[in-house]
């Protein structure tokens, strides 16, 4: 048994690899898509592009872990089931309740994996993904800022500078046109200035240093001298335009959102009455998916065995549509959770306990050597449709 166990768990790990990098490949390269305009003006490197990638995986990884780790067990058994294992297995007295434990142990480890994304690893990789993207906006500027080149790349302005060291982000002798208004033209010469990038505020801060501010409204000019102006370019509203919010409970790390939910003033302070919802559910969420794992892991079992006849492609949407039916009971139960009218601490955790019911039926049914009726008019639909 010992044996069994090993390769039983050997394969969970194999397919799981395969399946959860097929997965997030796919997701990410969609994600980069949707920010292509920004990456491409960048001339960003393999290394800069691979360290966005790793940032945006722990906060997909913890929706995928559970799929990944469902189609892992379930394909595994499918498989045995397919090249009749199972049933050499069952004849030498080995029942289906003696082949859990690995599975038990395969989900229980992605759980954990899980469980670390969702307590750690999601709030660092949105903190360091929105740093990494206003530090290659700041490059970007320096970039553009080149000897004797003038830079229009962001609306309304324009920006010279006769000396520029891409080092530091220090410019020297530098001319700006601001036309953002409507109602008047400011124009900024300064000797000397530098570039900054402020996390905080999410923006890029043009400093200028010992110059002269001409004021144009019409048929009048101002001039003015100062020791600092500063130009801020908000890089929050483009953020934003791409989906990501300067505070968001989905990228907060579990023990901020446990400070918001503990302090309620400070929570009103911060968020809105809407986004204090949020915060209870994203917390029940954050607990209800990595024990998903376990659930839909152990879930599969039965119902591979089950859909014995089937073959592998039709298998994979089987187990695609399953999970497509939890994901969307849980997309239901966040809603109403959202909207107060189901508490967030039942409302989350309906799926996980339908399908663990669900769950033990069906491997009760599958050990007893017992298919329902509506399986087999599925069974016999799918073998009648498939190719000869």
């Amino acid at each position: 048994m010992k044996i069994i166990h090993r390769q039983i768990l050997k394969e969970h790990i194999h397919l799981f690899l395969l399946i959860g990098s097929c997965l997030l490949g796919l997701i990410l390269v969609g994600r980069m898509l949707q920010l292509r305009e920004m990456l491409l003006s960048q001339n960003l490197g393999v290394l800069d592009i691979l360290r966005l990638f790793v940032y945006l995986s722990p906060f997909f990884m913890l929706l995928l872990t559970p799929i990944a780790c469902m189609l892992s067990v379930f394909l595994t058994f499918l498989r045995m089931s397919a090249d009749r294992e199972l049933t050499a297995l069952k004849a030498s007295g080995v029942s289906l309740y003696q082949l859990l434990p690995a599975p038990i142990v395969f989900c229980s480890l992605c759980t954990l994996f899980s469980l670390y994304i969702s307590l750690f690893g999601v709030a660092w990789g949105m903190e360091h993904f929105k740093l990494s993207l206003m530090e290659f906006a700041r490059t970007k500027t320096k970039l553009s800022l080149q000897a004797g080149v003038f830079n229009q790349e962001f609306p309304g302005l324009t920006i010279y500078a006769q000396q520029v060291d891409l080092d530091s982000g220090d410019i020297r002798f530098v001319f700006v046109q601001d036309k953002t208004s409507k109602n008047f033209t400011t124009t900024v010469v300064a000797p000397e200035g530098s570039v900054t990038t402020d996390p905080v505020k999410e923006q890029i801060k043009v400093v200028f240093k010992n110059g002269k501010i001409f004021r144009r409204e019409g048929e009048k000019l101002d001039v003015l001298h100062f020791g600092s102006y500063a130009v801020r370019l908000p890089l929050g509203n483009m953020l934003r335009k791409m989906g990501f919010e300067r505070i968001s409970p989905k990228e907060l790390s579990f023990e901020r959102l446990l400070e918001f939910d503990n302090n309620q003033q400070l929570m009103r302070e911060t968020f809105d009455l809407d986004r204090e919802r949020k915060i209870k559910v994203e917390i029940q969420k954050r607990l209800a998916l990595p024990l998903a794992c376990v659930v839909l892991g152990l879930f599969s079992v039965p119902i591979a065995c089950v859909f014995r006849a089937l073959k592998q492609q039709h298998g994979l949407v089987l187990a695609l549509g399953v999970f497509l039916v939890y994901y969307s009971m849980l997309s239901v139960a966040e809603s109403m959770g959202e909207s107060r009218l189901v508490p967030p601490v039942i409302g989350i955790w309906v799926p996980n306990i339908l399908f663990s019911v669900m769950g033990f039926v069906f491997l009760r049914q599958a050990v007893r050597e017992r298919v329902p009726s509506g399986v087999l008019w599925v069974l016999q639909k799918l073998q009648k449709r498939s190719p000869a």
